[in-house]
C-alpha cells in the first residue's frame, strides 16, 4: 500500500494479524469489544479531535482496561438477547437507580443514530449544559460508548465505574436465570458515570430496538426515531410496521416524539402509540425539517426550520443529505428539551446554534482518512444505509472512478447493500474483518458476482491486503484521475480499516 504512515509505531500489518488471532475464539459480536482497541497507539492526551480514543499511555492502566475488557467478553454478546429489561432494573435498582438522577433524551430508528446523538450531544454542550452520551456499537475503542462533555470516559474511569458496581453485577447474577449480557453491564456503567459527574442531561442511544432494550429504564423527557428501514429483522420484525411497534416502546408518557421522515405504516404506529400515552409529536417536514442545503467544502451549508423558527447559514462538516435531516431532528430535539414549540414561542440563539453544529464529527461515517488517492470510510451495513452513503459520496465528492471496499457481517442483507453500492462502485473488493460474525469472503464475492459480474470483484481475505488493492486500483488511474475508495460494509470493518490507515 503507498503512503503507509511513517513513524515508530506497531506495523499495521502485524496489528491485523494479531486481531484476526485473537478474534477466533471469541463470542461472534465481541471482536468489536478488542479488534479495535487492542491495536490503539499508544498515545498520551485526549482524543485527537473526534472524540475515538487512545490506548492508554501508562502499560498499568492499559493492563486494568484489558482485564475489564476481558471479563465483559466473556458475558453475552450484544447479539445473543433475551427479551427483557429485568436483568437491568435488578442491577439499577441495587444501584440507587443512578439513571432516574437526571434528564435524558432517548433516540431510537434504524440508522443515523449515533450521528443524531453527537449532534444532541453538541448543541446541548453549547448551551452550557453538562452531558452524558450512551452510544453503540464503537469504532474503535469500548470506552467511546460512554462520553462526559463530548469527549469519551478516560480508561482510568472506565475501569474505576466498573470495578464500583462489579460486586452489585455479581449479585444479579447470581439472582437471574441468565447472566448480564455485556450491553446490560456497560449501560449500567453509563448510567451510573452519568450520575456520577453528575450530567444535566443523558443522550442515550437504543442498542437494538426500543422495548426490551436495556436502555429503556429511563423516562426520557424527549423521544426521538430516527428513519426506520429493515435490519435486524430475525429479532424486530419484518416490515417497518412491526419494527416500528418495537421500537416504539421509548416513547413514554407525557414525553415528546421529535419523528424524522418514516414509511408511512411505521409513521401510522408511532403516531397511534403517542397517542395512547399522551405524547406531543413533532414530525420532520410539517412541524420542522430542512428548508436547504447546498454542498460546500468540508461539508453542506444548511438552513433548518426549527420548532420555533428557521435558522439559516448553518454549516455542517458531515456529508449526505441523511446527515442534513439528521441535524434537522437533532435541533428539533434539542428545542423541544428546552420547551420551544410548546411552553415557549421562541427560537434558540443562532450563533450559539451555528457554533455547535460547525464543531460536530461523527467517526466512519462519510470520514475521509487519507488523500490522494481519497480514502472514504462509512460504517454502512444496511440497504438503506448505503444507498444514503453512496448518494452522499456521489454529491460530496464525484470520484471519476470510485473502488469499494466492503467486509460485511453474515446476518445482514448483503446482497441488498451490494446492490446500493452497485451504480457508483467500478470495481469491488470483497474481504472480511476480524469478527467471527464476518462474512466469509468467498461467500461475500458469491454475492456480490451476482450483483457486480465478476470482472468488478475481486478477493482479499486480509483487510489490510483489501486496502492495499483498492488503493492500487484507484492510483492506476493516476494522480490527478480524481479516483477514491470507499470501505463500507460493518462498523468493525471501518474500525480496523481506520487503524490500518493510520487514524489515531
Amino acid at each position: 500500500m503507498s503512503e503507509r504512515p511513517q513513524n515508530d509505531d506497531p506495523d499495521p500489518t502485524d496489528a491485523f494479524d494479531d486481531m484476526v488471532e485473537a478474534e477466533t475464539q471469541r463470542d461472534p459480536d465481541l471482536a468489536v469489544i478488542e479488534a479495535g482497541s487492542r491495536t490503539l497507539r499508544a498515545q498520551a492526551g485526549p482524543p485527537q479531535g473526534d472524540g475515538v480514543p487512545v490506548r492508554p499511555a501508562d502499560p498499568e492502566v492499559d493492563r486494568a482496561l484489558r482485564a475489564v475488557e476481558d471479563e465483559l467478553a466473556g458475558r453475552w454478546g450484544e447479539t445473543k438477547l433475551d427479551p427483557s429489561v429485568q436483568r437491568i432494573e435488578a442491577l439499577l435498582d441495587i444501584l440507587g437507580s443512578p439513571q432516574r438522577a437526571y434528564p435524558a433524551i432517548h433516540i431510537t430508528g434504524t440508522n443515523g443514530k449515533t450521528s443524531t446523538a453527537r449532534m444532541i450531544e453538541a448543541l446541548l454542550g453549547a448551551f452550557d449544559l453538562r452531558t452524558g452520551r450512551y452510544t453503540s456499537p464503537h469504532v474503535q475503542s469500548v470506552t467511546e460508548r460512554i462520553s462526559l462533555d463530548g469527549s469519551p470516559i478516560s480508561a482510568e474511569r472506565f475501569i474505576e465505574t466498573y470495578r464500583d458496581i462489579a460486586p452489585y453485577i455479581e449479585m444479579v447474577d447470581a439472582q437471574q436465570e441468565f447472566r448480564l449480557s455485556f450491553f446490560e453491564v456497560l449501560t449500567a456503567m453509563a448510567y451510573a458515570a452519568f450520575a456520577d459527574a453528575p450530567v444535566d442531561i443523558a443522550v442515550v442511544e437504543v442498542g437494538m430496538g426500543g422495548t426490551w432494550d436495556a436502555t429503556n429504564v429511563i423516562d426520557a423527557d424527549v423521544a426521538v426515531v430516527t428513519p426506520i428501514s429493515l435490519d435486524h429483522t430475525d429479532r424486530l420484525g419484518e416490515t417497518p410496521e412491526q419494527i416500528a411497534v418495537e421500537k416504539s416502546g421509548i416513547i413514554k408518557k407525557d414525553a415528546t416524539v421529535v419523528l424524522a421522515q418514516q414509511p408511512v405504516d411505521a409513521a401510522s404506529v408511532m403516531l397511534k402509540h403517542a397517542v395512547e400515552v399522551d405524547a406531543t409529536v413533532a414530525r420532520e417536514g410539517m412541524e420542522f425539517g430542512v428548508l436547504s442545503r447546498e454542498v460546500a467544502v468540508g461539508g453542506q451549508m444548511l438552513t433548518l426550520r426549527g420548532l420555533g423558527g428557521e435558522y439559516p447559514e448553518i454549516f455542517l462538516p458531515l456529508y449526505g443529505a441523511h446527515q442534513a435531516h439528521n441535524a434537522a431532528v437533532a435541533l428539533a430535539a434539542v428545542e423541544a428539551f428546552f420547551g420551544i414549540g410548546s411552553e415557549h414561542a421562541r427560537s434558540l440563539d443562532i450563533d450559539t446554534i451555528r457554533s455547535a453544529f460547525a464543531a460536530v464529527a461523527s467517526p466512519g461515517r462519510m470520514e475521509v482518512v487519507r488523500r490522494s488517492p481519497t480514502v472514504v470510510l462509512d460504517a454502512a451495513h444496511n440497504p438503506a444505509g448505503a444507498r444514503a452513503a453512496a448518494d452522499g459520496v456521489t454529491e460530496a465528492f464525484g470520484f471519476s472512478r470510485l473502488v469499494g471496499v466492503v467486509g460485511a457481517s453474515d446476518d445482514k442483507d448483503v446482497k441488498g447493500l451490494l446492490e446500493a453500492f452497485e451504480p457508483i462502485f467500478a470495481e469491488v473488493v470483497v474481504t472480511r474483518n476480524s469478527s467471527q460474525r464476518a462474512m466469509d469472503p468467498d461467500e461475500l464475492a458469491a454475492v456480490a458476482v451476482e450483483v457486480f459480474g465478476s470482472e468488478r470483484v475481486q478477493v482479499e481475505p486480509r483487510l489490510d491486503d483489501a486496502l492495499e488493492a483498492a488503493i492500487t486500483l484507484a492510483e492506476e488511474e493516476g494522480e490527478y484521475s480524481g479516483a477514491g475508495v470507499l470501505v463500507t460494509g460493518s462498523v468493525i470493518t471501518v474500525g480496523e480499516a481506520r487503524l490500518l490507515l493510520g487514524r489515531n
